[in-house]
């Protein structure tokens, strides 16, 4: 039988430690066999999980023997791995094990070396921080989970289901991976990625900025036709100046930062009216409806329709 060991941190989030838990028990062979037998284990007998104390059965040596280890997130991602825990993973590793994260738990793998060189994902709000402190990892925050073989890692909260079902598909087939994503009341396949919940707000501009009455202003005209010349002929600066001041003080360029800005008040439109997707276009300052939904597509990974059936 496959053998999957959960490996509980200090401060590990409970939700993330009970996802695979709950789907690799609940999951079931044809022959109504179990395809896996569970270990929770940590470095200490009791684990500080927040709103309660754990005991795991099994220390690290229940890593040794594991065919999966998975890494859940913790509320202190950041947090030095102490060295015995390094050696366990990279020992799991060398052994062959399928060693996976969910949410935050990228940073402690990411902390053994093991993602070095590698694609990988964490919850859309500290991707940042991981590309930071690991530069050699290429971190996406779109995607629901990054598959490398055997090495996986999976974005924030709920794409741990996502991750947990991807991995019995390959273990076991479509059928049983199907199975067991109606036990847990999930779709086998989620539409897009990570993008689609990520608030794709505006770069913050400090106040008394040069450029924030010229913000202002973008804002309150979004449903306008405006071309890079029509935005500096109002800042009252050439082109290549506009250009030069928005990358110092946003990081973008201006047509960048309006089409950001237009996408983020059409979410808001999404998931607070009824208004038709070409109304919303137009509402926000697209030509068409069609160069709505591309824009719209490629900045969340889902279309505005998808989008308003999650959240509106």
């Amino acid at each position: 039988m496959h053998t999957v060991a959960v490996l509980a941190l200090d401060r590990v989030i409970p939700f993330d430690l009970s996802t695979p838990i709950e789907v690799f028990t609940r999951t079931r062979l044809p022959d109504g066999r179990p395809g896996y037998r569970i270990r929770v284990c940590a470095e200490h007998p009791e684990i500080d999980a927040g709103v309660f104390t754990l005991r795991a059965p099994w220390g690290l040596d229940g890593l040794r023997e594991a065919d999966t280890v998975i890494v859940p997130g913790t509320a202190t991602p950041t947090d030095p791995l102490s060295p015995a825990v390094r050696d366990a993973l990279r020992a799991a590793a060398r052994n062959g094990a399928r060693i996976a994260s969910i949410c935050s738990g990228t940073f402690p793998l990411a902390a053994t070396g093991l993602l070095d060189g590698m694609r990988a994902t964490t919850h859309w709000l500290a991707a940042e921080a991981l590309a930071a402190a690991h530069p050699d990892i290429d971190v996406d925050a779109d995607v629901l989970y990054v598959d490398n073989g055997r090495i996986l890692t999976s974005a924030g909260a709920a794409a741990g289901l996502d991750l947990c079902l991807h991995m019995i598909r390959r273990d076991y087939g479509s059928a049983v991976a199907a199975h067991a994503a109606r036990l847990s009341v999930m779709p086998l396949e989620r539409e897009g990625g990570q993008a689609q919940f990520i608030v794709h707000d505006c770069p913050p501009v400090p106040r008394g900025s040069a450029l924030e009455p010229l913000l202002t202003w973008l804002r309150e005209n979004l449903a306008r036709d405006l071309s890079l010349a029509d935005i500096a002929a109002h800042a009252g600066m050439s082109t290549r100046t506009l250009i030069r001041r928005f990358r110092e003080q946003t990081g973008s360029t201006p047509l960048q930062w309006l089409h950001r800005a237009r996408v983020r008040q059409a979410q808001h439109l999404l998931e607070t009216t009824e208004h038709s997707v070409e109304r919303i276009a137009a509402q926000v300052g697209f030509g068409s409806p069609t160069a709505f939904r591309d824009r719209f597509k490629r900045t969340t990974g889902v279309s505005p329709h998808a989008y308003r059936r999650a959240f509106g």
